[in-house]
C-alpha cells in the first residue's frame, strides 16, 4: 500500500517523536521519500530499451545505502562545520529506514535492503496480486501526493507556517486527486496501452519531484512539531 505519498506522510506523522533538532525532521520527511527516487533510474531504463529488472526497491531500499547516506551528511556537516547536516543526515536516515520496513510491511513485494548482496525478503510472497488491486495501487500515487499536499497545507495554515505558498499547495493537491480519477478510470477501461504507462510514469516522477521540492520549501512547516 505504500505509495510514496503516503511515505512522505509517514515522516511527517513521525515528527513527534524525533529529538528537536533543526534540519532533522525535514531530513526524516525527504528521506521517506528518497528510496521511490530509483523509479528515475527504471524510466531511463525503459525509454532507452535496457533491462529494468534489479532497478526497484534494491539499491535505494538497502541498509548500506541508508548507512552510506548518514556518514556522507555526517562529512558534510564536519567538512561544513554547520552540525545541522549532520541532524539533517540522521533523520534522512531514518526515514530510508522508515520507508524500507514500511513497504516489508505494507508493500505486495520484495526488497533488497542487503543490497549489492543479492537477496530479497518478501513477507508478501504467497500473495498473488489481483489486476484491480494493482489498478488502485497505482493510481493510488496520485491521491498519496494529493493527500500529502493537503496535509502539508493544513500544518501551514495551523501553524502560521509558509502561508505564501498555501495556493500553490492547494493546486498541487486538485492536480494530484484529478489525476488519480483520470488514471483509474483509464487503467480499468482502456487496459493494456504502453503509451499510457508511459505517460503515467512521467507524471509520477513530476509529482515526486514537485513533492520534493515543496518539502524543502516548506521547511518551516516541516520542522513546526
Amino acid at each position: 500500500m505504500p505509495q510514496n505519498g503516503i511515505h512522505a506522510i509517514a515522516g511527517i506523522a513521525a515528527r513527534k517523536w524525533m529529538p528537536a533538532k533543526e534540519w532533522l525532521p525535514l531530513g526524516l520527511v525527504l528521506g521517506n521519500m528518497f528510496p521511490d527516487l530509483d523509479n528515475i533510474a527504471v524510466a531511463y531504463a525503459t525509454l532507452t530499451k535496457v533491462d529494468t529488472h534489479g532497478l526497484h526497491r534494491t539499491f535505494t531500499h538497502s541498509i548500506f545505502t541508508m548507512a552510506g547516506m548518514v556518514i556522507l551528511f555526517y562529512m558534510i556537516a564536519a567538512l561544513t562545520k554547520n552540525p545541522n547536516w549532520r541532524n539533517f543526515g540522521l533523520g534522512f536516515g531514518i526515514g530510508i529506514l522508515m520507508h524500507i520496513l514500511l513497504d516489508l510491511v505494507a508493500w505486495f513485494n520484495g526488497v533488497e535492503l542487503l543490497w549489492p548482496i543479492r537477496y530479497e525478503l518478501n513477507f508478501w510472497s504467497w500473495f498473488t496480486m489481483p489486476a484491480w488491486l494493482k489498478i488502485l495501487m497505482d493510481a493510488g500515487e496520485f491521491l498519496a501526493f494529493g493527500l500529502f499536499f493537503s496535509l502539508l497545507g493544513s500544518l501551514a495554515q495551523r501553524n502560521k507556517t509558509d502561508e505564501a505558498r498555501a495556493s500553490t499547495l492547494r493546486a498541487w493537491a486538485y492536480v494530484q486527486f484529478s489525476l488519480f480519477f483520470l488514471f483509474t478510470a483509464l487503467f480499468f477501461f482502456v487496459p493494456g496501452i504502453p503509451l499510457l504507462y508511459t505517460i503515467f510514469g512521467a507524471l509520477y516522477l513530476i509529482s515526486s519531484i514537485a513533492a520534493i521540492v515543496l518539502t524543502i520549501q516548506m521547511r518551516k512547516t516541516v520542522e513546526m512539531v
